[in-house]
Parts: C-alpha cells; structure tokens; sequence
C-alpha cells in the first residue's frame, strides 16, 4: 500500500525527472561531442525529441496533481465565494470529459502503430513507445482531474450544501403576499408621481 501511495504522489515527478536529466545529458554529450571531439550524433536529437514528447504529456498531469497549472481567474475571482468550488468543479468535470474524449483516439494511435511496425530512423525504437505518450498522458490526465474533482468537491461541501439548501429554501406564503402588496404599492406611487 506505501508503494501505491508513493507512487500516487511521485510519479510524474520521478519520470519527469528522469526525462528531463536525460534529456540534459544528451543534449550535453551532443555538444561535447559535436565541439570537442569533431564528431556528430546521429542519435541525440531523435531521443530528446522523444523525451521531450514524453515529459510534455506527462507534464499535464502533474500540473494538475500540484494546482500548478496555468489558468484564468478572472471570472473566479468576480464571483461571490459560494460560487467558487461549483466553478471549480465544472471545470474539472470539462477537462475530464475532454480526457475520456481524447483515450480512444489516442488508443486508435497506438493501434496503427503497432499495425505498421515503423520505427525511428536513427534509433530503431518501435514507434509505438513514443506513441503511446499521448495515451499514458490523458490516463494519468483523467485520474489526476478526477482526485482534483473529489478533493475540491470534500473542501467544499460546507459551502456547497449552504448554497443548495438557500436556493431550496421556500419563502413562507404570507412573506410572498407582503412583498406582491409592497411592489404593487410601489406601483402605484412611481405611476401617481408621473400623473402629477
């Protein structure tokens, strides 16, 4: 259980980390190699792009595990605070169902690689290892929007059932008649006003 717990919360750090020292240590090795020794890699750029596609798929997820990513505020900042965690979960309702959306087609992707067996030209990698990023990014990508999704739904839910049971609260009939009475009398004085 601490492996499953240790990976729910380090993960995407380890691989980005991984990605990210090699893709460092290419690029390092490439520029050693290039101006030092005269000699160029045919290899280098082809597994850092490959890094690169990975750490980028891996990164939104991420983002979204840490409340890191990049968003606008500005309607979330104009409404009133009841209104906030219903914002929030609309949102991440909208991210995951663009996740559930995107698995099949990325699947299909994975499909077609593997059907045509390509593989990189200086590498040799099957294609489908670098395919399969798009896939694995939107899995974790729906996993971390739907904890986000219950995390804000548990922080919230004071707030939001405050704000269900005010818009279920039913004024009494007699409240009702009084505020009909006091309009129709404002009515009257605003039309009275403009007469004379």
């Amino acid at each position: 259980m601490k492996i499953v717990r240790w990976l729910d919360d380090h993960l995407e750090e380890l691989c980005l980390t991984i990605l990210l020292i090699g893709i460092s240590a290419i690029m390092v090795t490439q520029v050693i190699a290039r101006y030092v020794f005269n000699y160029s890699l045919s290899w280098s750029d082809e597994l850092a792009r490959y890094c690169l596609v990975w750490s980028a798929f891996l990164s939104v997820s991420f983002c979204v595990k840490k409340r890191i990513s990049i968003k606008i505020d500005q309607v979330q900042n104009a409404l009133p605070e009841r209104a906030v965690p219903w914002l929030k979960m609309i949102r991440h309702t909208i991210v995951f169902l663009f996740c559930i959306l995107m698995i099949p087609h990325a699947w299909t992707y994975v499909q077609q690689s593997v059907s045509s067996g390509a593989s990189s030209p200086a590498l040799q990698i099957p294609m489908v290892f670098i395919q399969c990023a798009p896939l694995v990014g939107f899995i974790l990508l729906a996993i971390r929007v739907a904890q986000a999704w219950f995390r804000e739904f548990k922080a919230s839910r004071k707030i939001m059932a405050e704000t269900i049971a005010d818009a279920l609260k039913a004024e009494p009939l007699e409240e009702m008649k009084a505020e009909e009475r006091m309009e129709e009398l404002r009515r009257k004085q605003r039309e009275d006003g403009e007469d004379s």
